[in-house]
């Protein structure tokens, strides 16, 4: 065997546990961490039948949106990835340029606040569930073309109150953290 068939092979190695891992990796992320270029790991992915980070994410987000109950599928802003009723979520958010501001690149804070509701309410196990109370901390700004990833977890549940937290990742930096008190009802109930 090589030197170059072996280090290949070494290379193949982490590319698999890295996407085990950490799933929701794109190309050049994964091509940072191997200290490759993003046509050789486009390369060694189709060589290891490896699909592409959007055709993973689709796999994973149809799969969990069937256990959203508080809030229509059409209404998650995102791709849920991950989904535990009453205790975690989790959510993959690309930005694109028409959501910034007309004259900057600055995404507008309605999309991340929209993103870390939807994420927030998907984890709800309840019928109908509404904001009642939001704290939200912008931390720095996001950009176009940016992956978020949102992670949920209930914190406390109160009767018909839920809190939640949700923060908010670009490249695992944190962007915006966001409590929230959600109410929620079951058919036939007020809220």
């Amino acid at each position: 065997m090589t030197k170059a068939t072996k280090k290949k092979l070494i290379r193949h190695e982490e590319l698999a546990k890295l996407i085990l891992n950490q799933p929701f990796l794109t190309d050049g992320q994964i091509a940072t961490r191997l200290n490759v270029s993003v046509p050789t790991v486009r390369l060694d992915r189709l060589e290891l039948g490896i699909k592409e980070m959007r055709e993973r994410v689709r796999q994973v987000a149809t799969m969990t949106k069937e256990k959203v109950k508080a809030i229509s599928k059409n209404d998650i802003v995102g791709e849920l990835l991950n989904l535990e009723l009453n205790k975690t979520g989790m959510a993959l958010f690309e930005t694109t340029k028409d959501m910034t501001f007309e004259n900057s690149s600055v995404i507008s804070g309605q999309y991340l606040y929209s993103f870390a509701e939807s994420t927030a309410l998907s984890i709800i196990n309840a019928d109908v569930a509404l904001v009642g109370v939001a704290n939200i901390k912008y931390k720095i700004p996001v950009l176009a073309n940016d992956n978020l990833i949102a992670k949920a977890e209930v914190k406390e549940i109160r009767l018909k109150n839920f809190i939640v937290w949700v923060t908010i990742y670009r490249d695992e930096i944190e962007v915006f953290k966001g409590k929230f008190i959600l109410v929620a009802s079951n058919k036939g109930e007020n809220i």
